[in-house]
């Protein structure tokens, strides 16, 4: 699977010219993976990461992605965001018809979209290929932020779930180490802290979604296992190999969220397909529907 997703970035970003790539890199598992395939497919040299802090990041994600860079001898820089997402929320507090709303929502949406367009500005600039970070866990249950971490032109890892992302960045940063020191490639803090996408206070993903390998238990049953509602609930009760009981209401919820989000999947960059079931072509439902 490694190798499958090396081979795709490498064949997509020289076979259509581009001078080299452009991360976002929040010291997450997802966007650290992205940043360890691209440096693979396509040299250190040509690999450009970005940390976008704004005031919500901890001090440990800029650490972490900076430390990441270091170790894989990438070009590394740091935009700050606060100044560009202090304006937007000015401009919408002094817009006088502006009122009411889900402000916490759109607030934190905003960061996400000021990131996209300095990636995309990156781009144009520097004719640098964007790579986008989110995985097959997140676009199954719409959690991204259209125009924002979805912006981009090749999802490196699009078709992996979150629990595979672990895995995979688990075994590649072990077989290489960081040189200099002997350490794992990617930092022990990377694997170890509650994913988050730091876009209020004391955010984690746990907050809006069951954990991922419940999570990912889920989907692989409605996606790659074409099931029903019914149909999941009656295999996964069955399952012996869980360690503990996933309950009917959230088998009922990640699918009403699967369902939601299609809309959100037709408008997400191509990538690479590793599994039996990819969305897309494998896996096409229809957006608009008066059917539950």
């Amino acid at each position: 699977i490694y190798e499958a997703l090396v081979l795709g970035t490498r064949d997509y970003v020289k076979k259509n010219g581009f001078e080299g790539v452009v991360i976002g890199m929040s010291g997450g598992i997802d966007s650290s993976l992205v940043a360890v395939i691209a440096t693979d497919a396509v040299g250190a040299d040509k690999v450009h990461g970005v940390s976008m802090p704004s005031r919500f990041s901890s001090d440990h994600s800029v650490a972490d992605a900076k430390a990441l860079a270091e170790n894989l001898g990438i070009h590394w820089q740091q935009i700050p965001i606060e100044t560009a997402h202090a304006a937007f929320l000015k401009t919408v507090d002094e817009a006088p018809d502006i009122t009411g709303g889900n402000r916490d929502l759109a607030f934190e949406n905003i960061q996400a979209r000021i990131r996209g367009t300095l990636l995309m500005a990156l781009s144009n600039l520097y004719d640098w290929l964007v790579l986008t970070t989110g995985n097959k866990s997140e676009s199954a249950v719409g959690y991204s932020t259209l125009y924002g971490d979805t912006a981009g032109a090749f999802a490196v890892i699009k078709d992996l779930w979150k629990t595979e992302v672990y895995s995979l960045a688990k075994m590649r940063s072990t077989k290489t180490r960081n040189q200099k020191d002997k350490s794992p490639l990617i930092g022990k803090n990377v694997f170890e802290k509650p994913p988050s996408a730091e876009l209020s206070p004391n955010q984690t993903d746990d907050q809006s979604l069951p954990p991922y390998d419940e999570l990912d238990t889920i989907l692989k049953a409605l996606v790659e296992d074409d099931m029903t509602v019914p149909e999941a609930t009656a295999a996964i009760e069955k399952d012996m190999s869980l360690k503990k009981e996933i309950s009917k209401e959230a088998i009922k919820e990640v699918a009403k969220l699967l369902d939601r989000s299609e809309y959100k999947r037709r408008q997400v960059p191509p990538g690479v397909r590793i599994s039996q079931k990819a969305f897309g072509k494998d896996r096409r439902l229809p957006i608009t529907n008066f059917y539950s």
